[in-house]
């Protein structure tokens, strides 16, 4: 899973059949100082998040099980909305 920010919204009134009826998102990759990270992607909403708000998102074959749609063309989605992020900088500086 990664964090993401969500940058925006594609509508698409052609598509692959699997992929009626679920909300697309653009979104953007980020480190864990809010760093956008490589290039943003388009990914399935499945917990209603909105533009602007940080999300945990996943790739690959948990994106389609997350979409309840094992046999769709899903790449990633959007499987939570982020309240807080705590993160224990001296924890990452003294690993090993």
């Amino acid at each position: 899973m990664k964090i993401g920010r969500i940058i925006g919204t594609v509508v698409a009134t052609r598509k692959d059949e699997r992929l009626t009826g679920h909300k697309l998102m653009v979104t953007q990759a980020l480190d864990l100082e809010y760093n956008p990270e490589g290039d943003a992607i388009i990914a399935v909403d499945t917990v209603g998040a909105g533009i602007g708000e940080l999300v945990i998102f996943t790739t690959g074959t948990a994106a389609r099980y997350a979409a309840d749609k094992p046999q769709s063309p899903i790449d990633a989605a959007i499987v939570g909305i982020i309240d807080n992020i705590d993160v224990y900088k001296d924890l990452l500086k003294n690993k090993g």
